[in-house]
């Protein structure tokens, strides 16, 4: 059974799109076979993202359809290459935002993969893979993955997998930024934007001792922000006294930037994470930077594979995991509408198992 994973591709069934326009439908389609570094892993639980929806309606740019979205992925390792050292049959392991990625350049050995130098980051889906001939990556809302060791995250065996998927992608969009700031005891934390991604930020910025603040377009769950742990919630920038030391912007919709870094205090960062529509993309007149001097914006993708294993790891340390709902791949498009309506409480996450 070993040497037919590694000589022939590997049949897989998932759920896909075919246009920006259409909704979802079973898929059958095939992965390439396991290389001598590569693991199968059989997905059990995949998350959806609000990346997800902006890519299969081509909102950042045309789509490569059909497409299978997820880049939130748990599950158990089934088949190994001959030189895998990292993983051995029913670990389980987790997969995020990317799966491969030159290893040579600078960026790589420093574990930046995402911004590989060699324009080799080969993403988990809507992305050609460099490294197999081209073909199209298809993401996690299907039953397999083969992906190189290195890009797999170790996941302990008593680790709750429903909760790991979404850390993937929405834990380490977070984590990352706090890192990069150097968030501590008695740091002032904004969090704008309070769906799967800020509930993650409200959550480790806490644990590291930051006094967090909460910016959410109503206060529907103004309750949720207090349990777990913020000191303030707004419903708006305006009238807003308090000064952060930064402020992590999740916000996937159209808004004012400069609102927030008037809210930063002397030497403040805004760390812009969330990803509108390109239509609709927020810009920043420089005129105002300069009369809101000594305070910096950047951007912040995710984390390069290092950081994640690192990210997982203090989660699962500290209990941190994502608000999360179980649902079958059926469900999907309805999913959707309920994040992009409001409608949605924190992250969906696919049981495949179930859907298969």
């Amino acid at each position: 059974m070993q040497n037919d994973f590694t000589t022939q591709r590997i049949p897989a069934k998932g759920y896909a799109v075919s246009s920006k326009d259409d909704k979802f439908q079973p898929f059958t389609f095939s992965r390439h076979p396991v290389g001598e570094n590569d693991v199968l892993v059989e997905i059990l639980y995949a998350g959806i993202c609000h990346s997800d929806i902006h890519s299969a309606r081509s909102e950042w740019r045309e789509g490569i359809y059909p497409m299978v979205p997820g880049h939130e992925i748990a599950g158990r390792v089934v088949a190994i290459g001959n030189k895998v050292s990292k993983f051995k049959v029913g670990d389980y392991a987790g997969i995020g935002c990317m799966v491969n990625s030159c290893g040579e350049c600078e960026a790589c050995k420093k574990s930046q993969e995402q911004f590989c130098e060699n324009g080799k980051t080969v993403f988990t889906y809507d992305c050609l893979d460099c490294f197999h001939d081209n073909e199209p990556h298809y993401g996690g809302y299907s039953d397999n993955i083969v992906v190189n060791e290195k890009f797999a995250i170790k996941v302990p065996q008593n680790a709750p997998l429903e909760k790991v998927a979404p850390l993937l992608c929405a834990g380490i969009t977070t984590y990352s930024p706090l890192k990069f700031s150097k968030v501590k005891k008695g740091s002032k934390v904004g969090v704008a934007g309070f769906g799967g991604l800020g509930s993650m930020a409200v959550k480790y910025a806490v644990v590291m001792g930051a006094d967090v603040g909460v910016f959410a377009r109503n206060d529907n769950k103004k309750q949720e922000a207090f349990d777990m742990g913020a000191k303030s919630f707004y419903t708006s920038t305006d009238g807003v006294k308090e000064k952060f030391d930064l402020i992590i912007s999740t916000i996937p919709t159209p808004y004012d930037v400069m609102a927030y870094v008037k809210l930063l205090g002397y030497g403040g960062e805004l760390a812009i994470v969330g990803l509108p529509p390109a239509a609709v993309s927020p810009k920043i007149n420089i005129a105002n930077l300069v009369w809101s001097a000594n305070r910096r914006v950047y951007g912040s993708l995710i984390g390069g594979i290092k950081e994640t294993q690192e990210m997982l790891d203090f989660s699962l340390e500290n209990k941190i995991y994502p608000e999360t709902e179980i649902i079958l791949a059926k469900d999907i498009d309805k999913a959707y509408e309920n994040l992009t309506t409001g409608k949605a409480k924190f992250r969906y996450v696919i049981d495949m198992k179930k859907s298969s």
